[in-house]
């Protein structure tokens, strides 16, 4: 047996010695030494001719140790972790001991899994907040797709409104003088969308194409530009063009042309189902991030602080992923931001913790309930994965296997269980407390 012996100095702490045989050893010296003797120069010899003996006199008896070491160890210390019957949550520390005419001792420190502490988690008393869809949310819906299929039309025999869109010149000034990027040529402005200074677009609305005019506003004590913040400004316009947007009635026909429905009841419909499926998922969720708060209230567990520290990392990875997805970066992100990866982590950290709790608690309900996952679930995950990435079955199986999946598998269901077995209360929400929450 490798394992020598096991101590634990503190808690989720283990010191392991592992016993390399000499043999194995000795052959593993011999196996670094072939390769390594063709790059060894030792005088009086051809590059790769220098016997071993003689290139351990000139380097050190351990010239060749720590490289047979970590060639022979790897299969000892899975051998030694499971006679330990311990589980590892991060790679261990090596450090060597002693070498004697039985073989070599090196010492392992291990940072086992550590032990959690369940509370009750059936029954667990949660809270699911459940919005009611409304005609007006259906009707902003509609309105949307209508103005998505609106045309935009020019507008020749009146003048300007709010919703229209102009198309203007114009140039500021402060006290005469004209300032810096205070101008612009065709400038395309939505009159009552509250992009220009507070008082600009009024002062456009009633005014017809053509028209050249002064608009009087005073820029926000609050505007990022310091020589014209609070300043009264002119700004000379040239109104030169009106469009109007042309939306299209709304009627059965209007239902056809934007949907899969003869009539513009069964359209509306269709997006009342859809709004409802979205507030149905949005109020599932929240439900889940409810219980998985409880099942943290109720669990005690000690965590390491390196399993803390993986999880912040892969929070990072994630958060980097989704900036490269919007074209961004994390460098960019970090600079903009004015903050370093380290404030980033320190960020994560809270929720990181709270993963690595809630994960504890369900692989400790999993183990408790004896939950085992059937074939046929691995399949369907086997299927799940290759949909998302477009490849085939076959293909998923040959890099990852059934016992890589099974650990993401039984705290899946375990959290089923523990979801099916809640006491659950439902409670209308707002609409502004469910936008909010998305």
């Amino acid at each position: 047996m490798s394992l020598k012996s096991v101590s634990k100095p503190e808690n989720n702490k283990y010191e392991l010695e592992i016993v390399i045989p000499k043999a194995d050893f000795d052959a593993a010296v011999d196996a670094v030494y072939k390769k390594s003797v063709g790059d060894i120069s030792v005088p009086g010899f051809r590059k790769g001719k220098a016997p071993k003996k003689i290139i351990e006199k000139m380097y050190g008896a351990d010239v060749f140790r720590d490289e047979a070491i970590d060639m022979v160890l790897p299969a000892l210390y899975r051998e030694a972790i499971a006679e330990a019957k311990l589980e590892p949550v991060a790679d261990p520390m090596i450090d060597f001991v002693s070498s004697d005419d039985d073989g070599i001792v090196v010492k392992a420190v291990v940072t086992n899994k550590p032990e959690i502490t369940v509370g009750e988690y059936k029954g667990l008393e949660a809270v699911k907040y459940v919005q009611k869809v409304t005609d007006e949310m259906v009707d902003a819906e509609v309105a949307e797709v209508r103005k998505r299929n609106g045309r935009m039309i020019t507008v020749e025999d009146r003048a300007a409104e709010n919703g229209d869109t102009t198309v203007i010149d114009f140039e500021g000034f402060v006290d005469g003088v004209a300032f810096e990027g205070g101008k612009g040529e065709d400038y395309s402005l939505v009159l009552g969308s509250g992009s220009f200074i507070p008082g600009f677009e009024e002062q456009v609305v009633g005014h017809k194409t053509g028209e050249e005019f002064d608009v009087n506003v005073s820029f926000p004590e609050e505007y990022h530009a310091e020589n014209l913040k609070g300043k009264p400004a002119v700004f000379k316009i040239k109104l030169k063009e009106i469009k109007h947007l042309d939306l299209p009635e709304l009627d059965d026909e209007f239902a056809k042309d934007v949907s899969e429905f003869d009539t513009l009841a069964e359209y509306r419909e269709s997006i009342k189902a859809k709004i409802a499926d979205r507030f149905e998922k949005n109020a599932d969720s929240g439900l889940e991030r409810n219980l998985e708060e409880k099942l943290i209230e109720i669990s005690e567990v000690e965590i390491p602080e390196v399993m803390i520290a993986n999880e912040v990392e892969s929070h990072v990875r994630d958060y980097e992923q989704r900036l490269r997805s919007n074209g961004a970066s994390l460098d960019l992100y970090l600079k903009y931001t004015g903050s370093t990866l380290e404030q980033l982590r320190e960020q994560f950290k809270p929720a990181a913790e709270k993963g690595v709790k809630c994960r504890l608690a369900l692989e400790k309900i999993a183990k408790i309930e004896e939950i085992e996952i059937e074939e046929t679930v691995f399949e369907e995950e086997y299927k799940k994965i290759a949909e998302s990435y477009g490849i085939d079955v076959d293909t998923v199986k040959k890099s990852i296997t059934n016992d890589m999946l099974e650990p993401d598998l039984k705290t899946r269901k375990a959290f089923e269980l523990v979801k099916n077995a809640a006491v659950v209360t439902e409670k209308e929400q707002s609409e502004e407390s469910e936008v909010s929450a998305e």
